[in-house]
């Protein structure tokens, strides 16, 4: 809904219903009054509602941002040619049937004799049903609170502009919370996001996303500035999986005293297994491979010979 006409006794009542009903501020919207209220004489005869219309401004994404949009869609958008499927086969007629020679006379057809009926098995009794387990309930969505539109001139208020607008250009109305953390890092929180497309497969997307938000955050900057972005508290569920995965895969190199490589992640993921097993006395870490199959490595740790015992 982009407008909404809405009448009521005054003009600031018209515009103030339509602004609740848009769910929007009066920054967000054009006002037209199409009528004026009039309250007649005595406020009983020839009296007149108030009649507005209004309609939400569509931002539309700056040039950069489409740009930038362009390029990140542009390997996804290069598909392969379909192959062409070769031409089906045409199928050879069937032979007729090679006639026998001196085929022999067929003998008179005796009536078959009916086969003796077999006893019935006795019924046994039926098991009872095994009854299934209810389906476990859905977790509620997150809550969506509205975010709270910062300057744009901040580094705040730009990484905050630029992922409105790149969201929308991806078909999503997402709520961008911004701040900066004791550190001086710029923390994002994107809300309204529950089937996962701002997360990808393992994290890929949002690791994009949060590149290009660094890159833009920080041109013609002198100082650099982290940029963090989660959705969906997916950071802190990534890393307690990470932990676990590290601290389940040093128990079988040492049960087994071999190496254990593990997939290929990210910088960010990959120090968050060197950190779970950075305490471990038994197994010891390290990085192997180029970017971007660069992965972890956890190998037992090599026990130094005890000092011969003196006479």
């Amino acid at each position: 809904m982009n407008s909404i006409e809405m009448t009521a006794k005054t003009t600031e009542e018209a515009i103030s219903r339509g602004l609740e009903q848009l769910g929007a501020g009066i920054s967000d919207v054009k006002v037209e009054i199409l009528e004026e209220g009039s309250k007649g004489l005595f406020g009983l005869f020839g009296s007149r509602p108030a009649k507005v219309r209004l309609t939400l401004i569509e931002e539309e994404a700056s040039d950069e941002v489409k740009e930038i949009f362009a390029a990140a869609q542009a390997p996804r958008r290069a598909e392969k040619p379909a192959q062409e499927k070769p031409a089906p086969r045409a199928e050879k007629p069937a032979r007729p049937p090679k006639a026998e020679k001196n085929p022999k006379p067929e003998a008179p057809a005796q009536p078959a004799e009916k086969p003796a009926r077999k006893p019935r098995p006795e019924k046994k009794p039926e098991a009872a049903p095994v009854p299934e387990k209810p389906a476990p309930a859905e977790l509620p969505a997150a809550p969506v609170t509205p975010a709270v539109q910062l300057d744009r001139e901040t580094k705040e208020g730009k990484a905050q502009d630029f992922l409105q607008q790149l969201t929308k250009l991806m078909g999503l109305d997402i709520q961008v919370h911004v701040h900066t953390d004791e550190e001086g890092y710029i923390r994002v929180d994107m809300q309204g996001d529950p089937s996962g497309v701002l997360i990808g497969r393992r994290g890929e997307t949002l690791d994009s996303l949060q590149y290009l938000t660094s890159l833009y955050v920080n041109k013609g900057q002198s100082e650099y500035t982290r940029v963090t972005l989660d959705t969906e508290n997916y950071r802190a569920k990534r890393e307690d999986t990470l932990v676990r995965l590290a601290n389940r895969m040093a128990n079988r190199v040492v049960k087994s005293g071999r190496r254990v490589s593990l997939e290929p992640m990210n910088p960010y993921e990959r120090r968050i297994l060197h950190s779970a097993l950075q305490g471990n006395d038994a197994v010891e870490t390290h990085s192997e491979g180029e970017e971007p199959n660069r992965h972890v490595v956890i190998t037992p740790k090599k026990r130094e010979s005890a000092p011969a015992a003196e006479d």
